[in-house]
């Protein structure tokens, strides 16, 4: 998988780009998308602050921060970025929904997207219900906090244990929806499921509904560990959807109480026998074992990589 397109819905809003002229849109049905392009003078800085300028700016819901760097090189953190949304925090009392990095192939390679510390973002907008965030390179959510905070996405072709571990220990008691992108140790993911054991004690996140551990390399110990989890028993959604699954992981997932009191299991995307497949689609919760990959390639790959 790559990202081919930019993002086009968020929560229900209509997401669509924004440039200098242009009138602001209905505030509560659509939220903008702030981007450079390669070799536009003008700075994503610059743009923000325009943005800024519009009458009724305030009633703001939501952001989507796209390409930051019209030289395409992407080097270093997204500092200036940063910076800026942090200022404006008081020009932007709504804002409840942030994207960050909505950069798609033709820009940039997800794994080359850097990152850095975020936590600033945080603390300037402490009501936000929605963030989203792609790119793992140099990532980092310091104390996570955010008592509305109901969705967390986190894309990566390779996502550190450091980050996992602060999301770990986030404190984000409203959370309903957490989606990680795990990927791959060629791109930087270090984690290990046992970094997951606070979350699959069952006592973390207490309202949290849909569970996406994904795109990982280490599926099938993933899928392992959060099959005798208690934490299912009040999930609506188990998404274990673009890695490397086999028939070891996928066995402990079919043999599994927990697994059987789900209403959705997605698995898509994996390297499981038509056997394996006939069993998990035999279980109660919906399921998706779509995208079966060729079984006698030696060669296994997470979705969305490099």
């Amino acid at each position: 998988m790559t990202i081919e397109a930019h993002l086009t819905e968020l929560e229900g809003f209509n997401v669509t780009l924004w440039q200098p002229g242009d009138a602001l849109g209905d505030p509560e049905t659509t939220i903008h998308r702030i981007a450079v392009e390669y070799d536009e003078e003008q700075h994503w800085a610059d743009k923000f602050r325009a943005f800024l300028n519009l009458p009724n700016v305030e009633a703001t819901r939501g952001l989507v921060v796209g390409m930051w760097d019209a030289e395409g090189g992407m080097e270093g953190a997204p500092q200036e970025v940063v910076e800026a949304l942090v200022s404006a925090h008081d020009k932007l009392p709504q804002l409840r929904m942030l994207f960050i990095n909505d950069i798609i192939r033709e820009e940039n390679e997800v794994s080359w997207i850097p990152n850095g510390d975020l936590s600033p973002i945080f603390a300037a907008y402490p009501k936000l219900d929605y963030f989203g965030v792609r790119g793992g390179n140099e990532l980092s959510l310091g104390q996570l906090a955010l008592p509305h905070l109901r969705t967390l996405v986190i894309q990566a072709g390779g996502l550190s244990a450091e980050v996992v571990r602060e999301v770990m220990n986030a404190d984000l008691p409203n959370l309903e929806h957490l989606e990680l992108f795990l990927g791959e140790e060629n791109y930087g993911a270090t984690s290990t499921p046992e970094d997951f054991a606070p979350l699959l004690t069952g006592d973390l996140f207490p309202k949290l509904k849909y569970l996406g551990l994904k795109n990982s390399d280490r599926q099938d110990e993933v899928a392992q560990v959060v099959a005798q989890s208690p934490l299912l028993s009040r999930l609506h959604t188990l998404d274990l959807s673009m890695g490397e699954l086999t028939d070891e992981g996928a066995a402990a997932l079919v043999s599994s109480p927990l697994v059987h009191g789900l209403n959705k299991l997605d698995v898509s995307h994996h390297w499981c026998s038509e056997e394996m497949m006939a069993q998990l689609s035999a279980l109660p919760p919906e399921v998706d074992v779509s995208d079966q990959q060729d079984l006698a390639e030696d060669w296994r790959y997470v979705s969305l990589g490099e």
